[in-house]
């Protein structure tokens, strides 16, 4: 059984109550343990929808009412993707919304980015999607192909989501470990020749989203809609497992309250792909966006170790609740973001289509879309329980 300590506490930044309960966080344990198992995460890959039959057993085992919804699109599969340089030939991933080369791939001078070699090199943060300029410079970009040191908190791969994925753009960008990144700087001041391969192949594949339904006392109030993404690029074990427990264990506690409103649960694939899956579940429900009571976006590293936490709301009200939520919970809060602001992950599609959510995320973790972002070290499974007692009890008012 995992133990809450002082040590999580202060990284989470929480202070000392008395855990939810034990069963409650052997709960989170097990399901977060289940999901590591599963493998890779990625979108339409055999780990997914592995992910995907599992989270369904797991809500039908709560008794709620299941629906499974598929969407079609061309998996990309990475083939030969590296540079060669200085007698080196480093791996990597290459940016999924950008476009890619043949088996030859491109060679040239390698030099910083805005200079005038013909591969580019720059430095990036796994987050870099929502960072200010990143779609112009790489839409202004004049290099043949760009080198990405893919740089988080610590060393390795942290992979960038490919938001434009349905209208790729861009030179061809492989991304790279930042433990090469020091040498790599050194190789583009020196002007060294490098060349770059980003090849792939498309595979026609299905993905799922999990859906499911709690019924209400009243099924013309407009429904509570619980939403949280459960695709990513490497197991992403701390990711997405919170908000995976969050779900699970809002949809239980509804189901106990039998509410006066009913609640729909959908958890997405297509994340690290521009949404894709939430884009198919809004598609089959145009009107839903506006008409749901609230939409509850359980976003990323929700009890990841060395995350802190932000809280997104549409209104006052659904601010107020959260605050109220996680502050009996003795979970300080850490930012509230301003109002009216586009929020990160899929509430943004929530906000920008004109809907009323509630979004929980935790920034911070420094294993953020890093491949070893792994069961047991990454999460801590009793910070998990807390978060998912608080929004319990949000999801419950609301819903009442």
């Amino acid at each position: 059984m995992l133990q809450f300590t002082s040590a999580t506490a202060a990284t989470a930044k929480c202070l000392a109550w008395p855990a939810p309960g034990d069963a409650a966080t052997e709960r989170a344990a097990n399901w977060i343990k289940q999901y590591d198992a599963q493998g890779i995460h990625r979108t339409g890959t055999a780990g997914d929808r592995l992910s995907a039959d599992w989270l369904s057993a797991q809500a039908k085992s709560l008794g709620a009412r299941l629906q499974s919804e598929s969407f079609t699109f061309d998996r990309i599969d990475p083939l030969d993707c590296y540079a060669e340089l200085g007698g080196k030939r480093i791996e990597g991933l290459p940016l999924f919304d950008a476009t890619f080369t043949d088996a030859t791939g491109n060679s040239g001078r390698l030099g910083m980015f805005g200079s005038d070699a013909e591969i580019g090199l720059l430095e990036l943060p796994p987050n870099a999607e929502y960072t200010p300029n990143y779609e112009q410079t790489r839409r202004t970009n004049r290099h043949h192909s760009l080198i990405v040191i893919a740089k988080g908190a610590r060393p390795g791969l942290c992979a960038i989501n490919g938001a434009w994925f349905k209208t790729p753009f861009g030179a061809p960008t492989l991304q790279v470990s930042s433990e090469h990144g020091e040498w790599l700087k050194q190789q583009a001041q020196a002007g060294t020749t490098v060349k770059v391969v980003a090849q792939v192949k498309r595979t026609r594949t299905q993905a799922f989203n999990v859906v499911a339904t709690v019924n209400g006392k009243n099924s013309k109030l407009a429904p509570l809609v619980a939403m949280t993404p459960r695709s990513g690029w490497w197991h992403s074990t701390s990711e997405r497992g919170g908000g995976l427990v969050c779900w699970l264990e809002t949809m239980r506690a509804l189901i106990a309250a039998k509410p006066a409103r009913p609640a729909i649960f959908v958890a997405s694939s297509g994340h690290e792909l521009g949404h894709l899956g939430l884009e198919t579940f809004i598609e089959h429900r145009p009107q839903l966006v506006k008409q749901a009571h609230t939409w509850i976006h359980f976003g990323a590293n929700i009890g990841a170790v060395g995350a802190t936490n932000r809280i997104q709301a549409a209104d006052d009200e659904l601010e107020s609740l959260a605050v109220a939520a996680l502050t009996d919970a003795q979970i300080a809060v850490n930012d509230k973001a301003q109002r009216g602001a586009v929020p990160f992950g899929e509430a943004g599609n929530i906000h920008r289509g004109g809907g009323r959510y509630l979004s929980l995320l935790c920034p911070g973790s420094p294993l953020f879309h890093h491949p070893e972002d792994r069961w047991p070290n990454a999460v801590d499974a009793a910070v998990v329980a807390r978060y998912a007692e608080a929004f319990a009890r949000v999801a419950i008012k609301l819903a009442s």
